[in-house]
C-alpha cells in the first residue's frame, strides 16, 4: 500500500469563463492550470495520481497525454454528469480501491484551478496531518471578503465542526473570514465510505465533498485544518479577471526567483517569463520582454525591449536589440540580433553572426561570423562562414508549388538588391554584383553579374518634364465641341 496517492478535479464547467476552452485549460505563465495541479500532485505523491475530468474532458486528457513524459504514472477519470465535488471524487473509486481496499493510507485532493498553490504549503499541510494523526485534514485561509468560499465552523475550543457552503450559511456564518481552500488530505479507507454517504441535502442538490467533515466529527474521528499565511495562493480562477490576478502573481514569483539567481530585469512588472524559460546570470531583460514556451538563455545576455522569445536556444553574451521576434530557432554564442529581427522556426545562428535591422530568416542557418545586416529575406538557405548578405537580399525559395534550397559557401560576398532563385548553389568565395538576379549554380571564386545593361539617353528627361507639363483637353471639354459638330453636320445635310 503506497503511502499518498493525488486526486485532481478538472471537470468543472467554468461558466462564468464564458469560454469554449475547458476551465482547467486556460494557462498562466505558460502553461494550463490543470498542468500545474497535476505535476504538484506528481511530485508529492508516491502513488497513482488520478485527473477526474468532464467537460471537455478530451481536451485535457489529450493535453495531459502529450505531457505524460513529466507526469506519469497517471489516469484520467469521467465524470459524466457534475453533480458536485463529492461526486468528483466518487469517480476515483474505480481506480483507487481494489477489492474492498484503498491502494493508499492517504489521500491528496487538489482542485485543478488553483495554480498558485505551491508546494511547499501543501508539503506543511501532509505534515500537518500525520502529526495531528487525523482522519481529515483541510487546508484553510483567512480573507477580508470571503463571499463565494464555503466558512469553516469551529465549536468554542477551536475544534472544526463542518464547512458550510455560503448558499446553505446563515447570516452568522456567513460573517465568519476563515474558508475552505478546497485542498484536502483524508485516510484512503475512510475517504470512500464517507463519499458513498453523502446526500444532496443543500442550496444545490448537489454531493460536497467538503460535508466528509461533518461525517467525520459525528464518527468521531479527528479532523484538523492548517491555515495558510497567504490567501492569494489559495484563489480558485472560476473568471478572466481572476485568471489575470493569477497570471500577475505568478509572474511576480517568477520574476524574483530569476533576480535571486542573478538575473537583472529594469522592470520585473512588464517583463513576462513563462514558467518553463531557464535565463543564465548576469543576463539583463529590458521592459517589455516576453520569453515564452521552454525558451532557454545562456549567461551574459542583453536582451532590449519589446522582444518576444518563443521556445528557443540563446547561447552566452548575445545581444538581441529592441523589437525582434524569435520562435523556435537556435543562437549561439556573441550573436548580434535586431533591431527589429524576425527569426522563424528552423533559424539557426552560428558564433559571432550578426542579424540586422528587418531581416527576415525561416528554416536557415547562418555560418560564424556571418552577416546579414539590413532589409534582407532569407528562407530553406545555408549560410557558410564570413559571409556578407547585402542589404535587400532575397532567397527566392517557393515557385508557387514546392519549396527549394539556397546554399551560400564560405567567404561569399552578396551584393545589395540580389535575388537568389532556388534551387541554386553559390561557390566558395564567389562575388555577386549587386542588383543580380540570380538562376544558375555559381563556381567558386567566380564573379556573378546578372542585370539588363545601363541605358542612358541625354536630354530625355528633360523632354519627358515637357511633354508631361502640356495641358490636354478634359473630356468634359470635349464633349460640347462634339456635340456642336454634330448639330452643324445635321443642318448642312
Amino acid at each position: 500500500m503506497a503511502e499518498l496517492a493525488g486526486i485532481v478535479l478538472a471537470a468543472g464547467l467554468g461558466t462564468r469563463m464564458k469560454s469554449s476552452l475547458p476551465k482547467v485549460m486556460h494557462t498562466v505563465a505558460g502553461r494550463p492550470m490543470v498542468w500545474y495541479m497535476t505535476s504538484l500532485a506528481r511530485r508529492l505523491t508516491d502513488s497513482l495520481v488520478v485527473v477526474v475530468v468532464g467537460h471537455g474532458g478530451e481536451c485535457v486528457r489529450a493535453y495531459l497525454e502529450s505531457e505524460r513524459d513529466t507526469l506519469t504514472p497517471f489516469t484520467t477519470v469521467v465524470q459524466s454528469q457534475q453533480r458536485g465535488t463529492g461526486h468528483a471524487v466518487r469517480q476515483a473509486r474505480r481506480v483507487l480501491m481494489v477489492n474492498g481496499t484503498c491502494r493508499a493510507k492517504a489521500c491528496l485532493i487538489l482542485n485543478g484551478d488553483t495554480p498558485l498553490l505551491t508546494e511547499q504549503t501543501v508539503r506543511a499541510l501532509i505534515r500537518h496531518h500525520r502529526v495531528k494523526r487525523a482522519e481529515v485534514t483541510v487546508l484553510t485561509t483567512i480573507l477580508d471578503r470571503p463571499s463565494g468560499y464555503g466558512r469553516i465552523v469551529r465549536d468554542k475550543k477551536g475544534h472544526v465542526l463542518r464547512i458550510v457552503e455560503e448558499r446553505d450559511a446563515t447570516p452568522e456564518e456567513r460573517e465568519i473570514r476563515e474558508v475552505n481552500v478546497g485542498t484536502y488530505i483524508v485516510n484512503g479507507e475512510f475517504l470512500f465510505r464517507a463519499l458513498a454517504a453523502l446526500t444532496p441535502a443543500n442550496a444545490q442538490g448537489e454531493l460536497y465533498l467538503p460535508d466528509i467533515i461533518g461525517i467525520a466529527v459525528r464518527q468521531g474521528r479527528r479532523v484538523a485544518a492548517m491555515a495558510t499565511n497567504d490567501p492569494l495562493e489559495c484563489l480558485g480562477v472560476n473568471t478572466r479577471e481572476q485568471l489575470a490576478c493569477a497570471e500577475r502573481e505568478f509572474r511576480r514569483r517568477i520574476a524574483a526567483r530569476w533576480m535571486e539567481a542573478g538575473v537583472t530585469l529594469r522592470d520585473p512588472a512588464t517583463t513576462y517569463i513563462d514558467s518553463d524559460v531557464h535565463i543564465g546570470r548576469d543576463t539583463i531583460l529590458y521592459p517589455q520582454v516576453m520569453l515564452e514556451g521552454r525558451t532557454r538563455i545562456g549567461e551574459e545576455c542583453v536582451i532590449r525591449s519589446h522582444t518576444r522569445i518563443t521556445d528557443s536556444i540563446i547561447g552566452n553574451r548575445v545581444a538581441v536589440q529592441d523589437s525582434c521576434v524569435m520562435n523556435e530557432a537556435i543562437i549561439e554564442d556573441e550573436v548580434t540580433i535586431g533591431p527589429f529581427a524576425h527569426l522563424r522556426p528552423g533559424s539557426r545562428l552560428r558564433v559571432r553572426s550578426r542579424v540586422g535591422n528587418f531581416v527576415e530568416l525561416k528554416h536557415t542557418e547562418l555560418g560564424e561570423g556571418t552577416k546579414a545586416n539590413h532589409l534582407s529575406y532569407l528562407g530553406d538557405a545555408i549560410v557558410g562562414r564570413e559571409v556578407n548578405i547585402g542589404a535587400g537580399t532575397i532567397t527566392c525559395n517557393f515557385d508557387g508549388f514546392r519549396k527549394d534550397r539556397t546554399v551560400i559557401d564560405d567567404h561569399v560576398f552578396v551584393g545589395s538588391d540580389s535575388q537568389l532563385v532556388a534551387p541554386v548553389t553559390i561557390g566558395r568565395g564567389a562575388l555577386i554584383a549587386a542588383g543580380s538576379t540570380v538562376t544558375q549554380d555559381v563556381p567558386a571564386d567566380a564573379l556573378c553579374i546578372s542585370r539588363a545593361p545601363q541605358v542612358i539617353r541625354p536630354g530625355a528627361a528633360a523632354r519627358r518634364r515637357a511633354a508631361r507639363s502640356r495641358v490636354a483637353p478634359s473630356k468634359s471639354q470635349e464633349k460640347p465641341e462634339r456635340k456642336s459638330l454634330r448639330r452643324s453636320r445635321r443642318a448642312t445635310s
